[in-house]
């Protein structure tokens, strides 16, 4: 008997790619024009929207007479939509990103008439290991995925499970991916023919006589006229996605079973050269996602008025936005890529303007010749901020302790000393403001007019006094009173506040708490935990206060790249340049607090790829003869209390199809790395399965820190990294420069990812510049979160405003999250209530320790769903953890 064949018309919906946003739109508008139409005038007709909002909003903006249309078919239940905003790229964003995205497509969807119960993961590069946990704490007991699947799977559907042990049973679709009945209906004179071989097919993938899965459809593809009468015609039925996973219910049982994250090349190409080429782009992103998770959404919970809901919603919309699978990863058009960057930019201002409005209410109650100083992280912290304060006398605290100051730079005092026409040079107040400062006093003597100014207006003044003394004045002095940028080792509450001051008198004198300061040397810094040596090529060794020692670390090396955005691909003979021609090294800060040393290297890069003349689609054979002169500039800069040295690398980018990574020798041989991500501390190997013909290598992505055979590198966004030399060291890429979007020919991948286009951005020419820490340690890594923590995170330095007569306010707590390996992800107010979200990056379970002014605290699913009661008692809640598990408390008054 021929098994059942249920056929899933749908598209896959590239939002943008090889065209930008709007370009697509407009397909987009006319491709659902008829999906309603063909839905409407046939009605055995169903549709799966690509799991994804996204194409129903930006239609909806173009139609929005059309949404009861939509809703219709949706709550039918013949249209499928949701549960995703947008089809992401699960490693390049963050994991609460990840949850944001399901949070607005799930809402979105239920709007509509409610969302497929589907994680449809079809196109992604891979998937995070926590995906099943996501999804069912989300409320979803299904997932779908093609790529990523090792070749240990041999059935059309798996047990997912992540660290944490949740499972899922999860639907692989194999041979074709998400267009496996792409062709069914193609020649409808061998329908019967067609659907017997495909019957065949599939049929090696299932244990069991049910029914088989056919995906019709494919990237942009509009509904085929007629389809319900074919279907019909080979004895198959026509059903949304939902449809035909929904008739297996979540039961595991008996499933094979496959654990953590899905990076094979087994059975497709998962494209792992997304992770690091425009790297800038990630960047940014990186940096967006801290300000509105880490300071804006937190702080305006905390500290905030009113919250600012609209402004952190449109931050958000953004960012879920640009997490797309084709959008972050930067294997787009140049156009794509720019308005990629564009968008995270005003995530980035969003999240800024809703932080600086928080902490600008804060600040008033600063005096004006103090600076309040904001701590991001859920945990006391003693660390350095740099300020910028008037005067030279020492700093204090609230409690008028002395607090231990550097000074790193003083600012100009004389801002202007010109002859000219003193009534041109009122033209330049505006009230009381003058370049940008306020006028305190002013006086003529002889032929010269002088203003003095400072950063807080102290006095009313009046600009037609100074008009009526201007007779004889030829020269225009302007004085700032004396500034200057400190390091300041400040003691700063969980999540609040605290604020420091010059002092010329009082309790200044007092000696400040003990601390282990930074020694400079010759070439040597030393703070007690941590120990750097420059080497005469430029490179570090860096040694721990365990005695871990690593050495050769920061070389810098630039190879040959002639792949794509896709795929890394050297040349045939490659040119692998590590050694520089000339090193400089210059003392630019020698302690207590900070100390460091610019290492200015000078290297001869090929400029370019050596192929053949007038024809760049062919990849080149070799690198250029020509050379371009490349001066890598590193600040090596160690604080006090870190137990590790902060890098800020930064090069002119002049030349073409090259790879720059920056190597460090690990203390000793290691057979796996560890690499945080989206929930979860990775465990991966020296190798990657191969199979599909892709190249399966070991570059793997990591989000705020990677570690391997004793030393951590701390990240700022997600960094592409590889163990190489037989587990000896670890290469981190800085740049991958390229010029398409794919190469129909590749060293490395069989078959074209894409269209052959040029683009001439993603060789990402011009400066470039990356900050990271290195940081030796010994036994596990467990070390590194907490460390990861604080370099991400800085202290935030916010000048008061308040009057000078005032003091200090007392430092205030905001909210403490403690506990072996846990870690806060989230926290904003949801109606009358502050929502927390935590992880423990454990293997052990453990527990979190929740403190601040609540009396009442409850569980919340992923959408923000109320759960049971948790018992609070004086102001504190201490939360049991499943090792790997991540929880949602809300806490209110």
């Amino acid at each position: 008997m021929t098994a059942e064949i249920v056929v899933v018309p749908h598209t896959h919906w590239d939002r943008e790619w090889y065209e930008p946003f709007q370009r697509f739109r407009l397909r987009l508008v006319a491709l659902l024009d008829e999906v309603l139409d063909t839905m409407e005038r046939e009605p055995g007709y169903h549709f799966t929207l690509d799991g994804q909002l996204a194409c129903v909003d930006d239609y909806l903006e173009v139609r929005p007479e059309n949404r009861d249309r939509i809703a219709a078919l949706v709550e039918s239940g013949r249209l499928a939509a949701g549960p995703w905003q947008i089809l992401l790229d699960e490693f390049l964003c963050s994991g609460e990103n990840i949850i944001r995205n399901l949070e607005l497509g799930m809402d979105r969807a239920d709007e509509l008439g409610g969302a497929m119960p589907v994680g449809y993961l079809p196109d992604m590069f891979g998937h995070v290991a926590q995906m099943p946990q996501i999804l069912k704490r989300a409320g979803l007991l299904h997932a779908c995925v093609y790529r990523g699947v090792p070749s240990s799977v041999v059935t059309d559907a798996f047990a997912w499970v992540a660290p944490d042990g949740t499972a899922l049973r999860t639907q692989y679709l194999p041979i074709g991916g998400y267009g496996n009945g792409a062709h069914l209906f193609e020649d409808p004179a061998h329908l019967a023919e067609r659907a017997a071989d495909f019957t065949l097919r599939m049929r090696e993938w299932h244990d069991s006589e049910g029914a088989l899965l056919a995906m019709y459809g494919a990237d942009h593809s509009a509904p085929v006229r007629g389809l319900p009468q074919m279907v019909a015609g080979i004895g198959a039925r026509m059903d949304t996605l939902s449809g035909y996973i929904g008739a297996h219910s979540g039961d595991v049982d008996g499933l094979p079973r496959v654990s953590g994250e899905l990076r094979s090349h087994a059975r497709a190409n998962i494209l792992p050269g997304v992770i690091s080429v425009r790297a800038h782009v990630k960047q940014a992103m990186g940096r967006a996602e801290r300000m509105v998770e880490r300071y804006a959404e937190p702080l305006a919970t905390l500290w905030g008025d009113r919250w600012p809901g609209r402004f952190l919603d449109m931050a958000w919309w953004r960012l879920v936005d640009a997490s797309g699978h084709d959008s972050v990863t930067g294997c787009g058009v140049d156009d794509t890529a720019q308005q990629v960057a564009a968008r995270i930019a005003e995530a980035e201002h969003l999240g800024q303007a809703v932080r600086d409005m928080v902490t600008a209410g804060l600040a008033a109650a600063v005096p004006a010749d103090g600076v309040l100083v904001v701590n991001p992280t859920p945990a006391r912290r003693r660390g350095i901020v740099l300020m910028d304060v008037a005067g030279l006398d020492p700093l204090v605290d609230s409690t008028g302790a002395p607090v231990p100051a550097q000074t790193l730079e003083y600012a100009p005092t004389v801002l202007l000393d010109a002859e000219m026409d003193p009534a041109t040079a009122l033209t330049f107040i505006h009230g009381t403001e003058l370049y940008g400062r306020h006028i305190v006093d002013w006086e003529v003597a002889g032929d010269t007019l002088t203003f003095t100014v400072a950063n807080v207006s102290s006095a009313a003044f009046d600009v037609a006094e100074v008009r009526e003394a201007l007779d004889g004045v030829t020269r225009v002095r302007i004085v700032a009173e004396p500034r200057r940028t400190v390091a300041a080792l400040v003691e700063a509450p969980p999540l609040g506040h605290t604020s420091v001051r010059p002092q010329a008198h009082g309790d200044a004198h007092r000696t400040p708490a003990p601390f282990a300061g930074v020694r400079a040397g010759d070439r040597v810094l030393d703070n007690g935990l941590l120990r750097v040596e420059v080497a005469d090529d430029g490179t570090l060794t860096l040694t721990g206060v365990d005695g871990t020692t690593l050495t050769g670390a920061g070389r810098v090396v630039d190879g040959g790249d002639v792949g794509d955005t896709y795929n890394y691909a050297p040349p045939a003979t490659d040119r692998i340049v590590s050694e520089p021609s000339t090193v400089e090294v210059s003392v630019v800060g020698s302690g207590p607090l900070v100390a460091a040393f610019d290492v200015v290297r000078t290297y001869r890069w090929p400029a370019a790829g050596h192929g053949v003349v007038g024809v760049p689609e062919i990849p080149a054979a070799s690198r250029a003869e020509a050379t371009e002169k490349i001066v890598v500039g590193t600040r090596v800069e160690l604080r006090a209390g870190e137990p590790f040295v902060r890098l800020h690398v930064e090069f002119d980018n002049r030349c073409s199809d090259h790879r720059v990574r920056l190597h460090v020798p690990l203390p000793a041989p290691a057979t796996a790395s560890h690499a945080e991500g989206q929930f979860a501390v990775v465990t991966r190997g020296l190798t990657a399965e191969g199979g599909c013909g892709e190249e399966p290598l070991p570059t793997f992505p990591a989000s705020s820190w990677v570690a391997a055979g004793g030393v951590a590198a701390l990240l700022e966004h997600v960094t592409e990294y590889e163990l190489v030399n037989d587990g000896t060291e670890l290469a981190l890429t800085l740049l991958r420069s390229v010029g398409f979007l794919s190469r129909n020919l590749h060293a490395m991948r069989p078959e074209p990812a894409g269209p052959q286009l040029a683009t001439p951005a993603a060789q990402v020419r011009g400066l470039r510049s990356v900050g990271l820490a290195l940081m030796p340690y010994g036994g596990s890594w467990a070390a590194v979160p907490p460390a990861a923590e604080t370099f991400r995170h800085d202290l935030l330095a916010v000048p008061g405003t308040g009057p000078t007569s005032a003091d200090l306010p007392p430092a205030a707590p905001g909210l403490t999250v403690t506990g072996d390996g846990v870690a806060m992800t989230s926290l904003r107010a949801r109606d009358d209530w502050r929502e927390l979200r935590v992880v423990a990056l454990s293997d052990t379970d453990t527990e979190a320790v929740i403190e601040g002014a609540f009396t009442r605290a409850r569980y919340a699913d992923l959408r923000g769903r109320p759960g049971d009661s948790i018992e609070a008692g004086s102001g504190g809640v201490r939360l049991p953890l499943r090792a790997w598990e991540i929880a949602t408390v809300q806490l209110a008054d």
